[in-house]
């Protein structure tokens, strides 16, 4: 039989089992055997991978596919106490959505991405990125992003709201294999922060994902977020707008703040920080004040937000139009039924090409 050792690795991954732990559970199966093979270097008998291939619970056809759907800039809180095998699980699951779109790609034509990249190394700084970023997208200088998946998904990027990960995931920026452009965010978190992160990883779209342009070394991993997050904080709060407002700023101001510019205090006062509006003595003793009111937990006060659609839309519109049951998406897409179920609820489906607006 033959099939893609990497898709094996990826359904293994996928379903939370180490090599180990799937060589207990298919007998005549070695540790060893499935790591060479694994690595490309062995081979495994068709008993075995069927075998393999029937616990996992992926139909054979997805065994010889080729994901990949890169996630080079994923955004965790906190990353080091996160255990390699939460990583592995968010990362495919990111994988998966990629993959998810691209199939739905032959049926769909989602909105054209019509944003410009914009390389650093170029001279471009990160704030006149984000400032351009915001010009294209017709928003006005002292306007805040209000309905920020609308606005951005009409620009040709798809958001993906991902349920039942860990709280330390903040989210992930790719371009799927066939050329997409998709944010995934955690679905459970509060709205100023979701706001903070779909900024935060257009920011890595715009700069690092889309534009295909080489990137240094010396602009490393550490280097790259903090560029996101200087792009999120002028996209969402641009400084010749908001700067007048935060000279001074008192506690009791933050939540007016707020309710105007969509962001969370906490990233308001930051951002007075950043702009030199108040010293780092000031800083701190607001920062202790929040903490001493409960408001680093709770803010008190959560933003308006819209909701995604495009992802939806497209499996809505398979099921719908193109009259595709689970069972059949399951079939066409080469993916469990437990897949489609998780990730297309409330549910995806083929034909003629249809353009999503």
């Amino acid at each position: 039989m033959e099939i893609n050792f990497k898709q094996l690795t990826f359904a293994r991954e996928y379903r939370g089992y180490s090599q180990t732990e799937l060589a207990k559970n298919i007998s005549g199966l070695s540790q060893s055997n499935l790591s060479k093979f694994e690595k490309g270097i062995s081979t495994i008998s068709d008993e075995l991978l069927e075998r393999i291939i029937s616990f996992l619970d992926f139909p054979v056809g997805f065994f010889n596919k080729n994901i990949s759907n890169a996630v080079e800039n994923p955004h965790y809180r906190k990353r080091s106490t996160i255990s390699k095998k939460v990583v592995t699980d968010i990362e495919s699951r990111i994988k998966i959505v990629g993959y998810l779109v691209d199939q739905m790609t032959e049926s769909i034509e989602w909105p054209d991405f019509n944003l410009n990249t914009l390389d650093i190394e170029e001279g471009y700084s990160v704030e006149n990125i984000a400032k351009h970023t915001r010009k294209t997208l017709g928003l006005k200088p002292g306007e805040p992003v209000k309905n920020i998946f609308q606005l951005l998904e009409k620009h040709g990027i798809l958001i993906v709201e991902l349920d039942n990960v860990v709280e330390k995931f903040d989210g992930a920026s790719i371009k799927s294999d066939d050329g997409t452009p998709i944010i995934i965010i955690n679905k459970k978190f509060s709205n100023d922060r979701k706001r903070f992160t779909i900024a935060h990883e257009l920011g890595h779209l715009i700069m690092h994902v889309l534009g295909g342009f080489p990137i240094p070394d010396h602009r490393d991993n550490k280097i790259r977020e903090r560029e996101a997050d200087s792009f999120a904080s002028e996209f969402l709060m641009p400084s010749s707008e908001i700067k007048k407002s935060l000279y001074g700023v008192k506690l009791s101001s933050l939540a007016e703040l707020k309710r105007y510019w969509l962001t969370s205090m906490a990233s308001i006062l930051r951002r007075a920080y950043d702009l030199g509006c108040i010293d780092k003595d000031r800083y701190t003793y607001l920062n202790i004040e929040m903490s001493r009111q409960g408001l680093k937990k709770d803010e008190g006060l959560n933003v308006i937000i819209d909701s995604p659609t495009l992802f939806h839309s497209g499996y809505k519109m398979h099921k719908e139009d193109l009259e595709y049951s689970d069972s059949e998406l399951s079939e066409a897409f080469s993916l469990p039924l437990d897949i489609i179920n998780d990730f297309c609820n409330p549910k995806p489906t083929r034909g003629r090409m249809r353009v999503l607006v």
